[in-house]
C-alpha cells in the first residue's frame, strides 16, 4: 500500500493577471487551501510561450511548482478567429506587441475584421489547463467555447477579449454575463472543471 502524502498548504496559479487569478479561484472553489498568484513567488521567470496551448500551460505550471515547492496550475488561452486564419490563437495575450493593453488588442482585432461579416467573424475560445506537482506529475485538460466576433465591445464584466466574444447559445458577449453564467459556459470554466477532480485528490493527500 502506498503512503499518503502530506496535503499541500497552497496551490500556485502561474499568472500575474488579477482577473484571471480571481476567475480561476472562483471556478475551483471551494478548495481547502488558498490559490495564490505569481506575486507570491517574487523572482520567478516563466518560460517563453510557443505555439501550443498545452505545452505553454504545462511549462508555466512546471516552472511555478519547481520554484515554489507547491502544486501549481497553469493555463494558456487563445481566441481563434476564422477570418484571420485562426489568429491570434496562442499569441492572443501578446497580440499587437509589447505594452499593448486589453483595449488595444480588442481595437486591433476589430480593425482587422472591419467590413467583414458572416463566416469571417466565426471564432472560438480555447483553454488548456495544467496541474503539475513539485515531483513532476502532470495532468492537462482542454476546454472550448464557440461564438463570433461582435461588431463592437459590449458589457462590463470579464477581461481580455470577453467584450467582443458573442456566444452562439445566447447572443450575448462573455462580458455581458454574470460571473456564475460565465462560469458555466466559458472555455476556461470547462478546462478547469475537468481538472478539478485531480486537484482535489492531490489536496486530500492522494
Amino acid at each position: 500500500m502506498s503512503a499518503r502524502r502530506e496535503a499541500p498548504a497552497r496551490v500556485i496559479l502561474a499568472t500575474s493577471n488579477p482577473g484571471k487569478l480571481r476567475e480561476i479561484a472562483e471556478l475551483l472553489a471551494p478548495l481547502p487551501v488558498p490559490v495564490v498568484g505569481l506575486d507570491a513567488l517574487p523572482g520567478l521567470r516563466l518560460p517563453p510561450e510557443g505555439d501550443d496551448y498545452r505545452a505553454n500551460a504545462i511549462g508555466k505550471a512546471r516552472a511555478a511548482a519547481a520554484f515554489g515547492g507547491s502544486p501549481a496550475l497553469g493555463d494558456d488561452s487563445g481566441l481563434e478567429v476564422d477570418g484571420l486564419g485562426g489568429a491570434p490563437g496562442p499569441h492572443s495575450a501578446r497580440y499587437g506587441g509589447p505594452g499593448q493593453d486589453d483595449a488595444g488588442r480588442v481595437a486591433r482585432l476589430l480593425g482587422e475584421l472591419a467590413g467583414r461579416e458572416g463566416a469571417a467573424r466565426r471564432a472560438r475560445f480555447v483553454c488548456a489547463a495544467a496541474l503539475v506537482t513539485p515531483e513532476g506529475r502532470v495532468v492537462a485538460t482542454r476546454g472550448e467555447c464557440a461564438g463570433r466576433i461582435a461588431p463592437a465591445p459590449r458589457g462590463e464584466g470579464g477581461f481580455g477579449y470577453d467584450p467582443i466574444f458573442e456566444l452562439d447559445a445566447c447572443g450575448r458577449t462573455l462580458a455581458e454575463l454574470a460571473a456564475d453564467e460565465k462560469h458555466r459556459v466559458s472555455h476556461r470554466a470547462r478546462a478547469f472543471r475537468a481538472l478539478r477532480p485531480a486537484l482535489l485528490e492531490l489536496l486530500a493527500g492522494g
